[in-house]
Parts: C-alpha cells; sequence; structure tokens
C-alpha cells in the first residue's frame, strides 16, 4: 500500500488540494484542484471543467515533476495544522473518462514517489515509496 491507513482516511474527508508544477522556463505554478484517490493504484487522479487547456496540464505534457498538497488546520485553538505532500512524476492523459460528470476527458494521473504527511496520526512522517 502506498499510503498509509490514516493518509487514506485523511484524504478521504478533503476535497481540495494545491498543484505545483513547473513550466519549460522554470516558472512554478501552484493551483487549487479536487482531487481523487485510486483506491486500487494509489495514485491521485485530478480532473476538471477543460482542463486540457490549462497551464498545469501543458506543464505535465511537457515533462513537469509535482508536488501535491492537502492541508487543513484540525483546530485553531490549540493551532493543529495537519496534511500531506506527494512528489511525484505526473502524465496528462487525453480521451480519458472523466471522474465524474461535468468534467473534461482529460486527466492529470500522479504517481507518488516521496510522500510526506504531518499530525494525521502521530508524529511527522516522511518516506520514499
Amino acid at each position: 500500500m502506498i499510503f498509509t491507513q490514516a493518509e487514506l482516511d485523511y484524504l478521504a474527508t478533503q476535497h481540495l488540494g494545491r498543484l505545483a508544477t513547473v513550466s519549460p522556463d522554470g516558472q512554478a505554478q501552484n493551483n487549487p484542484t479536487g482531487f481523487f484517490v485510486e483506491a486500487d493504484t494509489g495514485a491521485i487522479v485530478i480532473g476538471g471543467h477543460a482542463l486540457g487547456a490549462s497551464k498545469k496540464f501543458r506543464n505535465i505534457q511537457r515533462g513537469s515533476t509535482v508536488a501535491f498538497v492537502v492541508d487543513d488546520l484540525a483546530t485553531v485553538d490549540p493551532w493543529a495544522p495537519r496534511g500531506i505532500e506527494i512528489r511525484g512524476t505526473a502524465v496528462a492523459l487525453t480521451d480519458h473518462e472523466p471522474p465524474m460528470p461535468g468534467f473534461s476527458r482529460e486527466i492529470i494521473r500522479i504517481t507518488p514517489t516521496k510522500i510526506i504527511s504531518w499530525n494525521l496520526d502521530g508524529p511527522r512522517l516522511s518516506r520514499t515509496v
């Protein structure tokens, strides 16, 4: 299993993450996006409306590595941030079944190579997968 059970449980409660990509000229880009976890592979799937026309999609088509972060505050008093960062390789796929109605036929699939999580079920956890 790529993710721990605590990480899967946390990701299942969240609806928004931030995807960072890098353009061919070295400019970083970071955008909020919805996501899904493929249960059988552990990949992160990102879809959207007209995703194929987005800069993040084009950056990935051109070979960008990615980082995807999902985080929130469990409480504000006491201050308790928690989250997960997923670094890895990504592919931009066209003519793919949309992950939900209304999304375009393009998706981004992220295969994790490093996962860093914090305050999900104990101390910070960082590992290469």
